[in-house]
This record gives C-alpha cells, sequence and structure tokens, in this order.
C-alpha cells in the first residue's frame, strides 16, 4: 500500500483508479502457507486489483479476510487458482458485482470443502464464471439468491464438481443468455436438478447445464418455450440411462435426447 500511495498508505480503504495494483503479487510462491492474517482493509477495489494475487500457492491453507462491498471488473480473477490444500474460503461479503468479478477465483482448488457464502441478488456477466471449476471436494453448493441474472452469470461455475451432491436453488423466472451454460457440467455425485421454473428460455441458458453429470437421474423444468437458440443443447448429454423427467403439463413438444428428455427417461406433468 506504500508503494501506491507513498506516506498517506495508513488508514487507505479504495484502490479505486488503482487497475492491477496487487496483480500476481505472491503468484506460484509455493511457501506461503497461511495469508489468515494478512490484513487487506480495502473495500473499494479496481478493475483486476487481485487478479492471480495467490496463483498456484498450492500450500496455501488459509485466505485473508476480504471485506469489499464495491468490486471491480476481473477484481478477483483467479486469485486463488490452483492453490490446492486451501480447505475453507472466507466471506465474500459484496451485494453488488462487476464483470468476471470472481471467474476462476478458486479454480483447481482440490481440497476446498466449504465454498465461501455469495449474497449478491444483482449479478453481472460472467460473474462466478468458472469460480469453482474443478473443486472436486466440495460437496454442497453456497445459495445463489441472486434475482436479477446476466449474461452468462453462472457459466461452469461448478464445472468438474465431482462431490457436490446438493445444488442450490434456481428460483429465478427471468433468464439471460447463457446463464447456467455448463453450470453443473461433470457433477458426476449429483442425482437430482433443481427445479428450474422459467417458462420462457432464452438463448444458450441451459447449454450443456447438466453434461456428464454421470448419476443425475431426476429434473423438473417447467420451460413451456424452448425455441431460443442452443438453450437447452446438450444439456442432459451423458446423464444416467434411467430416470424421470417432470415437465409442465401444457409442454407438449419436447424433443427427445440429449438436448431435450434424455432417451430411458420417463416423462410426467408436474402436479
Amino acid at each position: 500500500m506504500s508503494l501506491l500511495f507513498g506516506d498517506d498508505f495508513i488508514g487507505q480503504t479504495s484502490l479505486d483508479g488503482k487497475d492491477y495494483a496487487l496483480r500476481e503479487l505472491f503468484s506460484g510462491n509455493a511457501n506461503i502457507l497461511n495469508a489468515k492474517n494478512l490484513s487487506l482493509p480495502v473495500t473499494t477495489l479496481a478493475n483486476n486489483c487481485y487478479d492471480s494475487m495467490f496463483y498456484a500457492c498450492t500450500s496455501l491453507t488459509t485466505v485473508p479476510e476480504l471485506p469489499a462491498t464495491t468490486l471491480a471488473n476481473y477484481c478477483y480473477q483467479f486469485m486463488f487458482y490452483d492453490c490446492t490444500s486451501l480447505i475453507t474460503a472466507l466471506q465474500l461479503p459484496a451485494t453488488t458485482l462487476a464483470n468476471n468479478c470472481y471467474q476462476d477465483m478458486f479454480e483447481g482448488c482440490t481440497s476446498l470443502t466449504t465454498a465461501p457464502e455469495l449474497p449478491a441478488t444483482t449479478l453481472t456477466q460472467h460473474c462466478y464464471y468458472n469460480m469453482f471449476n474443478g473443486c472436486t471436494n466440495l460437496t454442497t453448493a453456497p445459495q445463489l439468491p441472486a434475482t436479477t441474472l446476466a449474461s452468462v452469470c453462472y457459466g461452469s461455475m461448478f464445472y468438474g464438481c465431482t462431490s457436490l451432491t446438493t445444488a442450490p436453488e434456481l428460483p429465478v423466472t427471468t433468464l439471460a443468455s447463457g446463464c447456467y451454460n455448463g453450470m453443473f457440467q461433470g457433477c458426476t455425485s449429483l442425482t437430482t436438478a433443481p427445479e428450474l421454473p422459467a417458462t420462457t428460455l432464452t438463448s444458450a441458458c441451459y447449454y450443456r447445464m447438466f453434461r456428464n453429470c454421470t448419476n443425475l437421474n431426476s429434473v423438473t423444468c417447467l420451460a413451456t418455450n424452448i425455441s431460443a437458440s442452443n438453450c437447452t443443447n446438450n444439456w442432459l448429454d451423458g446423464v444416467a440411462s434411467n430416470g424421470t423427467f417432470t415437465k409442465a403439463a401444457s409442454m407438449t413438444s419436447w424433443p427427445s435426447g440429449a438436448s431435450g428428455i434424455p432417451s430411458g427417461w420417463t416423462p410426467q406433468d408436474a402436479s
């Protein structure tokens, strides 16, 4: 902070305008074990300010508190990427996000068992993209209270989380393009999909959403308009060979196969 602010660094809580300020600061340092006592008091961030800060710090087990409530584009991108010893993440209190703010933040954290709470209610494009990609020991996803989605906001968020058994609720009924694109792809322990109440789909909104979820055998989707381009393309490719598909009673135009109702599954009307 003294490098950024000179003699006036004490008490500074804003990085506004100081893009890339701490980018890659400890990147690749395998000797860092504990960052819990590292103080990061900044509450207003700048573009890419913590980008790749602890990238591939493979011995890191604890993280600093991140109290910022005003985020910026790419601010936490790759921050703990490949921190393979990291077990628990701290809180992320921001309720207003920025584009790509959490992109790839914990990707490859193969020891992570507990995800942080994510209280944001209004999302931005790619905000959670790849956030927990490859977190193979993550068993439970955080709740996602957002009521307003954005383009690819949850794209590949839990891709390859092979131990994930419980998915978060997804109650939003107005979707955005690509909003759930690949969200649970490769979650091989997931057996039941969250209910999908939206009636009108958008382009690529469910694209590859549950692809290669090899044990998934229960889906409830109440869509009645699936005309948007690629909205369900390969969304159930590679799921269990038998299952139950619950649909809206008025919906009679679901195709059969990986981009619709999987072959071998039993369709039924929602009550």
